[in-house]
């Protein structure tokens, strides 16, 4: 089946007369930052849990002081990002739940236009959210970065797709803080105008991921695929150039808002679709104990036998459970020579991101990232948050 190559790209996008993002910048050079040793490793993150102003109150939702400036002291690894002493304070679990369901008019990023799953799952982590559309993941960073949004909602993996290796780069280059996640359940549909029938269709556009998670209805329909940025660009755009023999993968909400005809209901080659979203924010989310937790970190580690098996097994001895396990090249040093100088083999260095069940105001969390940091060449907490039990 011959596929088309061109992507279909939207134009920038003013961000509601408050700036333009640009983005065909051309991103720096990926490194991992180096600190001097005397640097403070105490951040925002963990302030509060010395805070006079932060005693428990009889309700038990914060722990007492855990010490956290001394398991990051004299270390060069930068456990959270630099944040600057202007911003506001981090949310308290609590201040954070409150500001959801109180539906706070927090101005929210996401990837896509109007229609666009990742509107879904920002409208689900944020109601009565106002949902601004960027056109590039990188956009939606930036636009936390410099103030013109509250937050952004990004889409980190799915599960039958895998994971969004571009977020998790991101997330690496940028400074932002994970304060939340939110599950999505998928449901695809065929788009196309109005008068057009299945069978007058030659070819699909939608976002690779979609054409990927509906691949074996496609072929059986004999379409060829073409890749956009998003799902509901491509409702957009069969719609405005009024196509007749080209359809979209999409939402129905595309189809409602763009005013195509959904030719058939959940397209996707398996029912359980569901992508998971990161919310991300310039401050970091205070852990918690009071309901559910779960901790994102990045890594590397030196070559040798058996080193990542040291790694995870800080975890599994103080009974913490890893729920994803991703790894990634290290890209100002993709690879490396052996020290075998016998084989002269080269081999990749990589990161290694792992989500585990547990806050980090639990003290098996930081016993683990102690026992972790004896051996690590870099260790980064990428946030500790709520784990999402719901599912849409």
């Amino acid at each position: 089946m011959a596929t088309a190559t061109s992507n279909i790209r939207s134009p920038s996008i003013t961000l509601f007369g408050k700036g333009t993002v640009s983005y065909q910048r051309t991103a720096a050079p990926f490194q991992i930052p180096q600190f001097p040793l005397n640097r403070p490793r105490l951040t925002a993150l963990f302030a509060s849990l010395h805070d006079g102003n932060n005693k428990d109150d009889g309700s038990n939702k914060i722990t007492k002081s855990v010490g956290l400036e001394e398991l990051f002291e004299d270390s060069s690894y930068d456990v959270v990002s630099k944040d600057s002493p202007f911003h506001p304070r981090p949310l308290s679990s609590t201040q954070f739940s409150n500001s959801v369901s109180a539906g706070s008019r927090l101005r929210v990023a996401y990837q896509g236009v109007r229609g666009a799953y990742s509107e879904a799952a920002a409208e689900k982590a944020y109601p009565n959210c106002e949902a601004v559309p960027c056109d590039q993941f990188d956009a939606a960073f930036e636009a936390v970065e410099k103030w013109i949004v509250d937050r952004a909602v990004l889409p980190i993996e799915n599960s039958l797709g895998g994971s969004i290796h571009r977020n998790y780069d991101l997330l690496l280059r940028h400074s932002l803080h994970i304060v939340g996640e939110v599950k999505l359940a998928v449901r695809h549909c065929l788009l196309a105008n109005h008068g057009v029938r299945v069978e007058d269709l030659q070819r699909v556009l939608s976002h690779p991921q979609a054409l990927a998670q509906c691949e074996n209805t496609l072929t059986k329909l004999g379409l060829s695929r073409e890749a956009t940025d998003d799902t509901a660009l491509a409702a957009k755009y069969v719609a405005f150039n009024k196509l007749k023999d080209t359809g979209a993968v999409a939402s129905s909400s595309a189809a409602k808002i763009y005013g195509l005809n959904i030719l058939a209901e959940d397209v996707q080659d398996y029912c359980d679709n569901v992508t998971r979203f990161l919310m991300l924010a310039r401050e970091p989310l205070i852990p918690g104990v009071e309901k559910p937790f779960k901790t994102s970190i990045v890594f590397s580690l030196e070559e040798g036998p058996g080193v990542l098996f040291k790694g995870l097994a800080v975890f599994a001895l103080r009974q913490i459970n890893l729920t994803k396990i991703e790894s990634r090249p290290l890209r100002n040093q993709p690879l490396r020579a052996s020290d075998d100088s016998n084989n002269g083999s080269k081999y990749f260095d990589y990161l290694f991101y792992v989500d585990f069940e547990a806050s980090m105001a639990e003290e098996r969390a930081q016993n683990a990232l102690r026992h972790l940091k004896e051996f690590a060449t870099f260790l980064r907490v990428l946030g500790s948050y709520p784990v999402d039990t719901t599912m849409l």
